[in-house]
């Protein structure tokens, strides 16, 4: 089998594939047709990186569809508009970018991104849900200091009883997924017993409240990384006296 990048430029109506080692360019439906045809065109080939840009809710259909059988490779868009730059492409075309992503992916030896679960990615829509509804009840409690009308302490009032129940809601099942894979149940695990997390975490319990959002957020950020990174050997000590890597990743 021979190696084959390919670069994919995603949009709205299209998939348009490029393969590098023969030059051969393909058009796609976005849609689920689509990504079983381009599954079935490529058939056994020893695909070693599909390089594409991130075009919101469209690269996520394909990232969900094809995410865990081509290794992915996700380019910052301004990068790969400097290399066609740098390469000397002014055309700005489909065809010509998904060109342009795979000699990319080549060019800077680009190492295809771990595959995610299905787990892993609802974790990180729930959590961004979760951490844009505590930016809004910051928000709104910002705001209640400087209302002096009722109608609008009023309303202020509901609208931050209802963030906190719908918070509360997502934090129920963000726990429900860390705790179902056995790996990000390890990683919470640690984390929680580091002594600036699990201390923060006791005071707020015991008034009866969730751990602060902070703290929640600091913990769901570092399963999120931990669980999308091939185990590092870490050589820097933290101030409790060991790695926190090698206790990620002992597994002993």
């Amino acid at each position: 089998m021979t190696d084959q990048p390919m670069g994919v430029d995603i949009s709205k109506p299209h998939l348009n594939v490029f393969r590098l080692q023969d030059g051969i360019a393909k058009r796609f439906d976005t849609s689920t047709t689509g990504f079983r045809a381009l599954t079935r065109w490529l058939g056994k080939a020893a695909v070693t990186r599909v390089v594409f840009e991130p075009t919101g809710m469209y690269h996520k259909a394909f990232d969900v569809a094809l995410g865990e059988t081509l290794p992915r490779v996700k380019v910052n868009p301004l990068q790969a508009r400097r290399f066609a730059e740098a390469y000397g492409t002014r055309a700005k075309t489909d065809a010509v970018d998904a060109r342009r992503l795979a000699r990319m992916g080549v060019a800077f030896g680009l190492e295809p991104q771990a595959p995610q679960s299905k787990n892993m990615r609802d974790f990180r829509d729930l959590h961004v849900a979760w951490a844009g509804l505590i930016q809004d009840q910051t928000r709104l409690r910002n705001r209640a200091q400087t209302k002096g009308i009722s109608v609008l302490k009023r309303q202020t009032r509901a609208r931050r009883t209802l963030i906190e129940r719908q918070s509360a809601e997502l934090d129920i099942e963000i726990a429900t997924l860390i705790a179902a894979q056995e790996s990000t149940a390890r990683t919470c695990e640690i984390l929680r017993s580091m002594p600036p997390l699990a201390h923060a975490g006791t005071r707020r319990r015991a008034g009866g409240a969730n751990p602060c959002a902070m703290c929640q957020r600091g913990i769901r950020m570092h399963v999120l990384a931990f669980s999308c990174t091939p185990p590092v050997k870490q050589v820097s000590v933290d101030r409790y006296g060991s790695t926190l890597k090698d206790r990620l990743f002992d597994k002993s």
